[in-house]
């Protein structure tokens, strides 16, 4: 697995579909808190949980083989159904957590870091072609939208329904419209959090 730096964080780029499931079995960790132990548990849990079925297409989509059209058009099938829009531009971490499976958009430039929350019904946008920089341990709550090239610091916590057009620290809380830091995170750790091998 190559990692690449992006804005500051390290980021995972699969080189085979044995790294591409390595990812996608960090996302089954982030609901189960363990490994899944086998393709075949990680490939049949997409038919319990929406949200790891998005992610185990997503992860086998972002290494470009034979197999490519197949996962691409299961993929597809998976964001039509649950409005689940990341594209495969994206830079996305380890162990991807999409709470609820549904309504999730995210801009192409996004850059998310390792063991990030996504809530149900997020957005993170641009209108100028550069979107947000999301953290390692990050919680964004329900209906949060995250507008243009901000940062959001590692182990920050984003209130439900924030409008975020500002960065935000490191180790803190912000809500509100527009999102203002009303106070620490320094108890936050992700529920099921996945250790990164160096």
């Amino acid at each position: 697995m190559r990692h690449d730096t992006v804005n500051g964080l390290s980021i995972p780029v699969p080189e085979s579909y044995k790294d591409c499931l390595t990812l996608a079995d960090s996302d089954y960790f982030r609901w189960f808190g363990k490994p899944s132990g086998s393709i075949l548990r990680l490939w049949l849990a997409r038919w319990k949980i929406p949200a790891i079925g998005f992610m185990f297409y997503y992860r086998l989509c972002s290494y470009r083989s034979f197999l490519y059209p197949y996962f691409r058009l299961r993929l597809e099938k998976y964001t039509r159904k649950y409005a689940l829009q990341i594209p495969l531009a994206a830079r996305v971490g380890y162990g991807l957590y999409l709470g609820h499976g549904t309504g999730v958009i995210v801009n192409a430039s996004a850059v998310i870091g390792n063991n990030v929350n996504l809530s149900q019904f997020t957005t993170i946008g641009s209108v100028k072609g550069h979107a947000a920089t999301v953290g390692n341990d990050v919680y964004i709550g329900p209906s949060v939208c995250l507008v243009e090239d901000i940062v959001i610091g590692d182990r920050a916590v984003i209130g439900a329904g924030a409008v975020v057009n500002k960065n935000v620290p490191a180790g803190t809380v912000a809500a509100g419209v527009p999102a203002k830091v009303i106070n620490d995170s320094a108890g936050y750790t992700p529920a099921n959090r996945y250790i990164v091998n160096p």
